[in-house]
């Protein structure tokens, strides 16, 4: 323990603060499942002494397999249009450790990271928490020493003991089910939906943007046990129809009790947006029975401002034109199988996809779903959990999928654009870990 002590006194820099907090705790995105703590006894033990700082803000919770990081950016950007001093907690991040804590968009200032270490550095040591769990207490404080009206609060993994699920929202959100993280949540849908279902508290309203015959029940049960209100976003609100222009998404949708149809523009593209706008406009009628005052302009704003409002990277994101150059963090099946949806729809000579993925994902589900006509060159992410690029390649080899390796993601994007025609269109994606690793974003 002194030889942490010892190293810790000649940190200096950001930089260095991080890569203490990598070298101390264990860390989920590099580690994988031995990293998760399925207990919130640390959480707990963190909030304590740091004096409970998830009390001293409201909150709004948000779960789901897929769709929460866009539904929480969305929220947020909803509330900073409405006024609201908004936190917004988010994880993993792609470039900076201080994309996961913002305040109206702006990132926690490296310096408040470097405090928060430094001061808190013994109990740390004592403790040792993962690093997820330590991430939440400066979170937590921060949005408490900046005095937030309300914070966003995205889940990391599952729900029930997700170190973030120590909080007593205004409202709990989920966003859809599907497998993914199956060995720690569960290999079937009833199981994973129970997971996420965790977060359900007593008297605290809970929205679910998608209906599943399969895991309603388990919502509806829970929801039942905690004495709360439920309501499924897709039972008030349904897509009509929706456009792209290139740069802005257009989304119809039609309110079934009123029969209105209201166009929301979009700075998130990708069809399948539509399913978290749904559960966002529930949401929102949610809060507004509660209180919050959010216009039907600061609503359309909020939703076509969000990646502005919220520095969001990383989602259907254009790299460049000339050849259409898109990068997106969707890494399961639910998510691959919307994207390919979306790239169908796509006018282009030929479609190049660059893709790398971490070791504990449905490898072969997901290749199944990919297009055979494409050019594939396959990567790998820089963190322990990549799956190999040459291992990669033999699989998809056996799906029919052709294509070379090349093992860095930004080696494989300068060689496509050396040997592709400008009105081809490149994809890059497979694992956020992959996207997080070019250089461009």
């Amino acid at each position: 323990m002194a030889t942490y002590y010892f190293i810790f006194l000649f940190i200096m820099t950001y930089q260095e603060t991080i890569d203490y907090l990598y070298q101390l705790l264990p860390v989920f995105h590099r580690e994988g499942k031995k990293a998760f703590k399925a207990n919130l006894t640390n959480t707990i033990k963190i909030c304590e002494h740091l004096g409970n700082p998830q009390q001293q803000f409201k909150s709004i919770h948000i779960a789901g397999t897929n769709g929460k990081g866009s539904t929480s950016h969305f929220l947020s950007s909803i509330l900073q249009e409405s006024g609201y001093k908004t936190g917004l907690y988010t994880s993993p991040h792609l470039k900076s450790f201080t994309e996961r804590i913002r305040i109206n968009g702006n990132a926690i200032p490296e310096q408040e990271v470097i405090n928060f270490v430094e001061q808190n550095n013994p109990f740390i040591l004592d403790l040792r928490p993962s690093f997820f769990e330590c991430t939440v207490g400066l979170a937590f404080q921060y949005f408490a020493q900046q005095r937030v009206d309300i914070a966003v609060i995205e889940v990391g993994l599952g729900g029930r003991l997700d170190s973030t699920n120590v909080i007593t929202p205004e409202l709990s959100l989920i966003t859809n089910i599907s497998l993914d993280h199956t060995d720690i949540l569960g290999d079937t849908l009833e199981l994973i939906a129970a997971e996420k279902a965790g977060i359900i508290k007593p008297n605290i309203p809970v929205v679910i943007s998608e209906k599943h015959p399969i895991t309603s029940q388990v919502f509806n049960n829970k929801a039942q046990q905690e004495n709360t209100i439920i309501a499924y976003a897709t039972d008030k609100y349904q897509m009509n129809d929706y456009s792209f222009d290139g740069k802005c998404l257009t989304i119809d949708i039609k309110n079934k009790e009123s029969g209105q149809i209201t166009p929301y523009k979009s700075e998130l593209v990708g069809h399948y947006q539509f399913h978290n706008i749904i559960g966002v406009l529930r949401a929102v009628d949610t809060l507004r029975e509660q209180g919050y005052a959010i216009s039907d302009e600061a609503l359309s704003r909020g939703i076509q401002r969000v990646v502005t409002n919220t520095g969001l990277k990383g989602r259907w994101q254009k790299l460049s034109e000339s050849p259409t150059t898109i990068c997106d963090t969707g890494h399961n099946i639910a998510g691959i199988s919307e994207i390919v949806e979306t790239l169908r729809k796509m006018e282009y000579r030929q479609l190049w996809m660059i893709l790398g993925f971490v070791s504990d994902k449905d490898i072969t589900g997901i290749l199944q779903l990919l297009p055979k006509e494409a050019n594939f060159i396959f990567c790998q992410a820089k963190v322990p959990r990549a799956f190999q690029a040459q291992a990669l390649s033999d699989l998809a080899n056996e799906f029919g999928l052709k294509g070379q390796v090349i093992t860095d993601v930004n080696d494989a994007l300068n060689f496509v654009r050396q040997n592709c025609k400008t009105s081809d269109l490149v994809y890059i994606g497979g694992s956020t870990f992959v996207v997080a690793d070019l250089d461009e974003l």
